[in-house]
């Protein structure tokens, strides 16, 4: 299981990598826009992306 986990988060960083490695100036102005969103916002947004990964991942397994 820690494997799998390991695995995990090797892609995550692969994958969270790949927009400043490619367009370093988009991901610059991308997370200024981030900075400007209001807390409740994130969290929706946050709440959002982690159920969709949840259920996602329900359907591959």
């Amino acid at each position: 299981m820690w494997h799998e986990i390991a695995i995990a988060f090797c892609l995550m960083l692969v994958i969270e990598g790949i927009l400043p490695f490619v367009a370093p100036q988009r991901w610059r102005h991308m997370l200024q826009a981030i900075d400007e969103i209001d807390d409740t916002t994130l969290r929706i947004i946050g709440l959002a992306s982690m159920l969709t990964g949840t259920v996602i991942l329900l359907i591959i397994i």
